[in-house]
């Protein structure tokens, strides 16, 4: 096999124990492999405050623990993803969960923030478990249970993130904030040990060299960017610090997409952005990253104000956090549907259902939003679109990139849902600053701008799903590249 050669797929073929590999099992020990990253991801931020007072550190370098997650996964994902295409993803998802092992225990133990930071930052490696999970699928799974499990673990990336806000509560209220890791950690060393007995190697290889120049430029660009939109609230958006580090991120971007068009092995293929089918799929990962997180914002906020505002419903943390349950359920029973649904009609509707519910789930609580219905109805509705779109996001991409390019391809989607979710969360806690009252309580007009704002952002969503290409565009641009080892598009 060259490296310009896509394998065929191995779904059907035995290990070299001579035994099948166990779908079930992979499913398994994938979907507890990412759920520890989701949770992980969501989990520490309820917790924040509780932290810091414990650790006697402000809330400015408490803030740490969120930044250096965020920055370790953003420029660590696309990294390992293409060294998973390169040498085996099997090997490098073992890899990632040992990091992400060793960081949660480290910060489970962490006697200070410092090493709190340290141990986060080994989290944040972990980022590259989505890409490497569905590249595995794909090689590995019988056709048809593709587009069904890659439904499933990319809506538990959503999933993850909403347990984490749910269970952060009644961890630190019964436990301690040390279980916010230990817990985790658990479902770490279960998906460790399915992936070093459980897992065959997937043969599918784009063998080369990791390319240095644009892992560095990459590197810069993102590490601007998220630091300014993580920091931006606390330094000021005009503050020279931030638009600096905003102007250098977007320089550092131009000069990543030339670099990686002059090199013969780049670290992300940008000529797949011009891939229709790629494209829209990152822009409806962008809006969904944004509001998703958005709502994890607005939604525990408003429950926890105080009823005497008027528009607050008085709820403490775990009791908010329930009202989030609603949101994970459905994304758990909607990534599958959407699964089925691409293999019945292909990404393109699911992706449609997906922004049309979630541009409800925001108009509603955005008109009104006084009694807790409108609430679980919102969170229900958001649930849908979360849990349609994100699994008919990495179904467009698999369809659209030959298999030795599923890790850099869906890294890349990651990293771009990432930003998303960094910026809806900057952008919704400084509407909730800018719309406060002297005692520092956010106004009811809080509430209904950011819901709105989520709104208008999740018709992008929408009009992106529009323009992606229809089942038999798709099928025939994917024949034109050689992309034959999925099941909707050899039957």
């Amino acid at each position: 096999m060259t490296d310009t050669m896509q394998s065929p797929r191995t779904g059907s073929h035995p290990t070299t124990s001579g035994r099948r590999p166990n779908s079930t099992a992979i499913i398994v020990y994938l979907s507890l492999g990412g759920l520890s990253f989701a949770v992980l991801q969501s989990l520490v931020a309820p917790a924040l405050s509780t932290i810091g007072q414990d650790l006697g550190a402000s809330t400015s370098a408490t803030s740490w623990v969120l930044t250096a997650y965020l920055l370790s996964a953003s420029v660590l994902t696309p990294i390992l993803g293409r060294l998973g295409d390169m040498i085996g993803k099997r090997k490098v998802l073992i890899v990632v969960l040992s990091i992400l092992l060793v960081g949660a225990v480290l910060a489970a133990l962490a006697p200070n923030l410092g090493v709190l930071i340290v141990g986060r930052a080994l989290q944040g490696a972990a980022g590259a478990v989505m890409p490497l999970s569905i590249g595995i699928v794909r090689d590995e799974l019988p056709k048809e249970k593709v587009s069904v499990t890659i439904g499933l673990l990319s809506a538990i990336f959503g999933i993850g993130a909403g347990v984490g806000i749910v269970a952060a509560g009644p961890i630190v209220e019964h436990l301690s904030w040390h279980w916010l890791f230990w817990l985790p950690a658990v479902l770490v060393v279960i998906a460790l040990i399915g992936a070093i007995f459980g897992m065959p190697e997937s043969p599918v290889r784009k063998p080369g060299r990791l390319d240095m120049a644009g892992t560095f430029v990459l590197a810069v660009s993102l590490v601007a960017i998220l630091l300014a939109i993580s920091e931006g609230e606390t330094w000021g958006w005009g503050d020279v610090k931030t638009v600096g580090l905003l102007v250098l991120g977007a320089v550092a971007l131009i000069a990543f997409v030339l670099v990686e068009l002059r090199v013969a092995e780049p670290l992300i293929d940008v000529r797949l952005f011009a891939v229709r089918g790629v494209w829209t799929a990152h822009v409806v990962a962008l809006v969904f990253g944004f509001a998703m997180f958005g709502t994890f914002v607005l939604v525990p906020t408003l429950l926890q104000l105080p009823t005497a505002v008027g528009y607050g419903f008085g709820k403490d943390v775990t009791q908010a956090g329930l009202f989030l349950l609603p949101t994970v359920i459905m994304m758990i029973i909607a990534g599958p549907i959407a699964g089925i649904l691409v293999r019945k009609v292909g990404p393109k509707p699911p992706m449609l259902i997906g922004g049309f519910a979630i541009v409800a789930a925001f108009v509603l609580p955005a008109i009104a939003h006084g009694e807790l219905w409108q609430v679980v109805v919102s969170g229900i509705l958001t649930g849908i679109g979360i849990g349609m779109a994100l699994a008919a996001c990495s179904n467009a991409i698999i369809e659209s990139v030959p298999a030795n390019q599923t890790g850099e391809a869906i890294s890349a989607n990651t990293v771009v849902r990432t930003i998303g979710s960094s910026v809806g969360t900057a952008v919704i806690a400084a509407l909730i600053t800018s719309h406060s009252t002297p005692q520092g309580l956010p106004t009811d007009d809080a509430f209904t701008i950011g819901f709105w704002a989520c709104a208008g952002v999740a018709v992008l969503a929408v009009l992106a799903a529009l323009i992606a290409p229809s089942m038999g565009a798709r099928r025939a641009a994917a024949a034109a590249r050689g992309i034959d080892d999925l099941d909707e598009v050899t039957q």
